[in-house]
């Protein structure tokens, strides 16, 4: 069942990432390591893990590129609540990073777990060097100037724009700042047995763009005990959305879609797709 092999997943990975950051040196940025890699739903460490099971890649051995995206994307998280960017002052039902610290904490504490990524992409338990460079590259153009980076600057650019942006211009932004780490989690197992990724790169393309979606649905309809974060900033600051664009229905019915065509991009993999198909449904039942 999807709930229980999540839950395994995510249990998983907390010890992984808690290892990694135990392994760091003592000193000041070790604690909000740790506190930012806490909780979290974990769904792109789900769709590593699951991707490299696909190709016979055991958990054990997926797990580290499984963490590397989970601390790359804590680090997203810690910048993205700066009060530069979103001014954010609860993540995961917690204070953020530069609540509970300071700014300056919050910075560099994001910018050593973007590091951490890279050196848990490193590990040797992924397999051959070639394979650790290849998921290293592709973690990093998916974090970069061509992907999370561009997309959280559009973003950013966004809220001064005079015009709302239009859908295919939030398309396009969400295709970097969200889709672009579900994309690289979704393609992982692939990258690790040097396999064709181009039918997992087709579902994470759907799934990304299903989940925020989702996202934009959740400010509307959340509570924010259930989201672990505050809900219906977009619409108090005007900001273009899925839903203001295509409205409550027409945001639902279009992640209905998109859902349906990343299930059918798994047929290649049968049976052994079971678990990525669970996850691209769960993408628009979850309440956080």
């Amino acid at each position: 069942m999807f709930s229980s092999r999540l839950k395994e997943v995510q249990a998983a990975v907390q010890v992984a990432l808690d290892a990694a950051v135990a392994r760091q040196p003592e000193g000041p940025l070790r604690d909000p390591m740790h506190y930012a890699l806490q909780g979290g739903k974990r769904l792109r460490a789900f769709l590593a893990i699951e991707s490299a099971a696909i190709f016979g890649i055991p958990e054990a051995q997926a797990m580290p590129a499984a963490a590397a995206v989970e601390a790359l994307h804590a680090y997203s998280l810690v910048h993205d609540d700066l009060p530069c960017m979103d001014d954010d002052d609860l993540r995961r039902g917690q204070p953020t990073i530069h609540v509970k610290w300071d700014e300056a904490t919050a910075v560099l504490t994001g910018d050593v777990l973007q590091t951490l990524a890279f050196e848990l992409c490193a590990d040797p338990l992924l397999g051959p060097a070639e394979r650790r460079i290849a998921l290293s590259l592709a973690l990093a153009k998916a974090s970069g100037a061509a992907g999370m980076g561009h997309g959280q600057a559009l973003d950013i650019a966004a809220e001064s724009a005079t015009n709302p942006l239009s859908l295919s211009q939030i398309t396009a932004l969400q295709a970097g700042k969200t889709g672009a780490l579900i994309s690289f989690a979704s393609r992982a197992g692939a990258i690790l047995a040097g396999e064709d990724e181009g039918p997992l790169s087709d579902f994470a393309d759907a799934v990304g763009l299903a989940f925020q979606i989702h996202d934009d649905i959740l400010d509307v309809t959340g509570c924010e005990k259930a989201a672990g974060k505050r809900v219906g900033k977009d619409a108090e600051a005007g900001k273009a959305t899925f839903v203001s664009l295509l409205g409550l229905a027409g945001a639902r019915l279009r992640e209905g879609e998109l859902i349906d065509q990343a299930i059918d991009a798994l047929s290649p993999y049968g049976e052994e797709a079971e678990n990525l198909r669970a996850a691209a449904r769960f993408v628009i039942s979850r309440e956080m």
